[in-house]
């Protein structure tokens, strides 16, 4: 994992983050609605160009809600691109610039930064949220804090 050096000017605030996230405690919705909800609302942020979840079958992230450009990429291997190696070394990915990955799965021309946080229920990998920026550090310890407490209601009701 590659932490962000600071860079991000479109940090969250606290009380943006909130909203966010007792908007999503307050939703009636489970499952595929509900992560359909979470990242119309992750859609909004400024930073955030791309807001996607892979659910984990077996091996394989199979992508599941999302709002953004469609990608070719509904299928990936645990272990390939950001995605499959948060799953492969079980950790949240930061990564700064994309462009200095080898293993880098190109969704768009225009991503240049990523942030994947792994969504948990009792320590077993349920799948993951998934986003794009198009500008080099794009994300922080902050989108991280607020992706994980995400990633925590979606797990309470995922199926």
């Amino acid at each position: 994992m590659m932490a962000c050096s600071g860079q991000n000017e479109m940090v969250i605030s606290n009380s943006e983050a909130q909203k966010i996230v007792q908007t999503l405690v307050d939703s009636p919705l489970r499952g595929a609605e509900l992560r359909r909800q979470a990242m119309e609302l992750l859609d909004g942020l400024s930073s955030y160009n791309w807001s996607g979840v892979y659910r984990l079958v077996g091996d394989t992230l199979v992508l599941d809600e999302y709002v953004g450009a469609a990608t070719d990429h509904t299928h990936i291997p645990v272990g390939r691109g950001v995605c499959g190696t948060a799953v492969a070394e079980d950790r949240n990915q930061v990564i700064s610039d994309v462009r200095e990955l080898d293993n880098y799965l190109a969704c768009s021309f225009q991503t240049r930064s990523e942030i994947v946080v792994l969504i948990r229920n009792e320590g077993n990998i349920l799948g993951q949220i998934d986003i794009d920026g198009h500008t080099v550090s794009a994300f922080d310890a902050s989108d991280e804090g607020l992706l994980e407490q995400i990633a925590a209601v979606l797990a309470e009701r995922w199926d």
